[in-house]
């Protein structure tokens, strides 16, 4: 994807925030908050490894685990004809509703 970032094994969103003119970074998948901001893809990178070293830190010393545990389900609002179109998507290729969403985002995540 266009907007991540790898660093330290850990993925960050990287987004334009025009009211500072700085990219800002953001961890996702982690059990609190850990962002950065900078100029450049190098100075990202950096503030990045700093931001994320001293967010493991904190849990560290707090005895907080780290990295959110994902259960492998959710659920999702959709309008009632959506919902009704999802169902008979599914129907038409013969698979559970939950089989035609699991499809659809790997499908999107490549």
């Amino acid at each position: 994807m266009n907007n991540m970032m790898e660093i330290s094994g850990h993925r960050a969103v990287i987004q334009f925030d025009p009211e500072i003119g700085l990219f800002r970074g953001e961890f996702v998948g982690l059990n609190g908050g850990a962002d950065f901001y900078a100029d450049s893809v190098e100075g990202l990178r950096q503030e990045g490894e700093t931001s994320l070293r001293v967010f493991l830190e904190m849990c560290t010393e707090k005895g907080i685990e780290p990295v959110k545990h994902y259960f492998g389900k959710f659920q999702v609002r959709l309008p009632p004809e959506a919902h009704a179109r999802a169902v008979e998507m599914a129907a038409a290729r013969g698979v559970s509703l939950n089989r035609l969403v699991q499809d659809a985002l790997e499908h999107v995540a490549g």
